[in-house]
C-alpha cells in the first residue's frame, strides 16, 4: 500500500547526530594526528556529502594542505588570507555562505560555493591546523555546522 510508505528527510542536525558515534569509534584506539584526521574527512565527506573537506596544517607560518576528500587543493596558505588564514588569525571558525562576495578568498576550485573554516586548537589553545569544508551550494553553512564540527575537532585535542 502506496499511502503506508513515509519518506522522512534527515535533518543536518541528525546527520551530524549519527556520524559523531561513527567518529568517536574511529578515533578512540588511535593515536596517530594524521591517521586520525583522514578518517574524519573520509566520514564528513561521505556522512554529510560535503563537496571538498581537508585539514591545513600550521608548519613553518603557513598553513599546509594536510589529509582531504575531493578535488586536488591549495598546497600553502599564508596566516592571514583567505578564510582558512582569517580563521587561524582570528582563532575563531567562519563560515562564509558565497565564496565570491568573501574578499580575498583563495578559489582553489571554481565549483566551491560556501565554505566553513574551524581551527583546530592544540592544549595550550594554539592553532595548529583548521578544518576546512566547502560546499558546491551557497549558503550551505550554518551555526548547527560550527557546533559539531567544534566538537568533532576537539576528539582530536584528546
Amino acid at each position: 500500500m502506496a499511502e503506508d510508505l513515509k519518506i522522512t528527510a534527515i535533518t543536518k542536525e541528525e546527520k551530524y547526530i549519527q556520524l559523531i558515534p561513527q567518529i568517536k569509534a574511529l578515533l578512540i584506539d588511535e593515536n596517530d594526528a594524521i591517521s586520525n584526521m583522514a578518517n574524519i574527512c573520509a566520514a564528513l565527506k561521505f556522512g554529510m556529502s560535503f563537496f571538498w573537506v581537508g585539514f591545513y596544517i600550521v608548519k613553518d607560518n603557513q598553513l599546509v594542505l594536510g589529509p582531504f576528500q575531493g578535488p586536488v587543493a591549495c598546497s600553502r596558505i599564508n596566516f592571514g588570507k583567505g578564510v582558512c588564514g582569517l580563521a587561524w588569525q582570528k582563532k575563531h571558525a567562519i563560515i562564509v555562505s558565497d565564496v565570491n562576495q568573501f574578499s580575498g578568498h583563495i578559489s582553489c576550485s571554481s565549483l566551491s560555493k560556501s565554505e566553513i573554516v574551524v581551527p583546530l586548537f592544540d592544549s595550550n589553545q594554539t592553532v595548529v591546523g583548521v578544518l576546512d569544508v566547502d560546499s558546491d551550494e551557497l549558503d550551505n553553512f550554518d551555526k548547527i555546522d560550527e557546533r559539531y564540527l567544534i566538537e568533532i575537532l576537539s576528539y582530536l585535542a584528546s
